[in-house]
């Protein structure tokens, strides 16, 4: 099995989408139960989740002048969902028309290799990105302890 499959050019499109920005600084914030909670918003909204698990972050300059991230939590329904109430956002579609793409397959501590491979692509071939990337927790192998993942980061060049 291949742990990590690459393409240069991909398009993610996602739609009907429940999104929930995670706010790092409370110490208290258990992302399991976030989940739970999103989930069970979108089965008392009459809606239903198509599809696993997405993490976007963005790493951006704050006001204070240093690195900072943002997290945002994405679960896709069967319909989009009216009148949805803080923290949630529903977004009809988002699309990221040109991305960089790696499939992983392995252990979940060791994921991070799936974006140092999209990285190290883009450095090699001289190909800037936003600095913003889109995991899809595709499957969990509890029984081999693994993962499948794809992740996308977006290009700038085009």
């Amino acid at each position: 099995m291949n742990k990590l499959q690459f393409h240069n050019n991909k398009v993610l499109k996602l739609t009907n989408v429940l999104k929930y920005k995670i706010l790092i600084d409370e110490e208290s914030f258990d992302l399991n139960v976030a989940i739970e909670q999103m989930q069970s918003y979108i089965k008392i909204k009459g809606a239903m989740q198509i599809g696993p698990l997405i993490q976007y972050t963005r790493t951006f300059i704050n006001d204070a002048g240093e690195l900072d991230m943002e997290i945002i939590m994405m679960l896709q329904c069967n319909n989009y969902i009216n009148s949805v109430e803080q923290p949630y956002i529903m977004e009809s579609v988002v699309r990221v028309p040109n991305a960089m793409y790696c499939r992983y397959n392995g252990p979940e501590e060791k994921l991070k290799f799936a974006y140092d491979k999209i990285q190290l692509e883009a450095f090699e071939n001289d190909i800037p990105l936003k600095g913003d990337s889109y995991t899809i927790f595709v499957d969990r192998d509890e029984e081999n302890e693994t993962i499948t993942a794809d992740v996308f980061m977006e290009r700038s060049d085009k």
